[in-house]
């Protein structure tokens, strides 16, 4: 095995300090930029490893944050953690990823893996049925947690997200404006923030244009494709179908125009469908998705900040953001319902 290389080696090679080399290796503004890119040139042909760990011990900081989501699949949480690891990353804080998929367990788990890691803090999505004294023992524990999409009352910690309830009642407003009374909402459920917000903006939607939806207009379910189609058909079966829809979510979306393609209906003609996040795949879908752009980005750039001025000796506020959604009108809800063709 041959012989580790040290930040002395790298100094003597260089003719410079093990102080000025440790600097440039953590990117210190002390040291300039023309030393620094030097220094890092020899480190890398060297093969010289940072040692996190022994860095670790000098600071209390391991430099790593936990990232918690229950659905990595979803193009909505891509975003987020995109903007959440360019964040990080302007401060040198790697970030460990971990996917619970709603199980309790499972982000237990992943928070006591990031407790004996000694991370120095972690952003997550609660999985469902995340009571606050989890977020409690973290936190008493030293490490400080950031909730994004969702958020867990009594918690005491910082949450941000879009504001959904807001969110939904302009796509059914939308759909008001275009003549349609018989709106219909699929996907989400009442056992998350975000699932109740929902719901809340469609009903009070439809209750200030005097109407009162029906209870058969409420199909619920996860957030995703296969959801969305099996929905259809629920929607199909029903004695008076509606004449719109409001989604949950895109993916619930774009899994319900399947279904309604499957049974020789066409979206945006026989049936106004909307979303929810305005994902990359909305634009290209087929109609072209009419939704609501819930902001993602910014979600996970403020999250990373806020926990980033935790790590910095900021106290915990148990406040909730929510950023302003935007409607986004495209083909999926067609023209108004007077020049819609009646359904089959």
């Amino acid at each position: 095995m041959g012989q580790k290389v040290k930040l002395s080696t790298i100094a003597e090679a260089l003719g410079l300090s093990t102080a000025t080399v440790s600097l440039a290796l953590r990117d210190s503004p002390l040291v300039a930029e023309v030393t620094r890119e030097r220094i890092k040139e020899q480190a890398r042909t060297s093969g010289y490893i940072y040692n996190r760990r022994a860095a670790s011990l000098r600071t209390s900081r391991s430099g790593i944050v936990g990232v918690c989501v229950h659905d990595i699949m979803n193009p909505f949480f891509g975003e987020i953690l995109k903007s959440i690891e360019d964040e990080l990353d302007r401060h040198r804080q790697t970030f460990v990823l971990c996917n619970h998929y709603d199980d309790l367990n499972k982000q237990r788990s992943f928070v006591d893996t990031m407790l004996q890691l000694g991370a120095d803090g972690l952003i997550m999505s609660p999985a469902i049925g995340t009571p606050a004294s989890d977020i409690r023992l973290a936190e008493d524990n030293d490490l400080p947690v950031t909730l994004i999409a969702r958020t867990v009352e009594g918690s005491g910690v910082a949450s941000f997200r879009g504001d959904d309830a807001y969110g939904m009642s302009l796509a059914v407003r939308h759909l008001l404006s275009l003549g349609h009374r018989e709106i219909a909402m699929v996907g989400g459920t009442e056992m998350t923030s975000t699932g109740r917000d929902r719901a809340a903006g469609y009903r009070r939607a439809m209750l200030e244009a005097g109407i009162e939806p029906r209870p058969e207009w409420r199909i619920a379910g996860p957030r995703t494709r296969h959801s969305g189609f099996d929905a259809a058909r629920d929607f199909l079966a029903l004695p008076e179908r509606p004449t719109a829809v409001a989604c949950f979510s895109d993916l619930v979306a774009l899994g319900f125009m399947y279904g309604l393609s499957r049974a020789a209906l066409r979206p945006g003609i026989d049936v106004a469908v909307t979303g929810y996040d305005d994902i990359d795949e909305a634009v290209i879908a087929m109609p072209p998705l009419t939704t609501v752009a819930n902001g993602q980005s910014e979600v996970g750039r403020r999250a990373a900040d806020s926990l980033l001025k935790r790590l910095a000796g900021a106290p915990a506020e148990g406040t909730v953001e929510l950023i302003t959604p935007q409607l986004k009108i495209r083909q999926s809800c067609g023209l108004s319902i007077d020049t819609l063709p009646p359904l089959s």
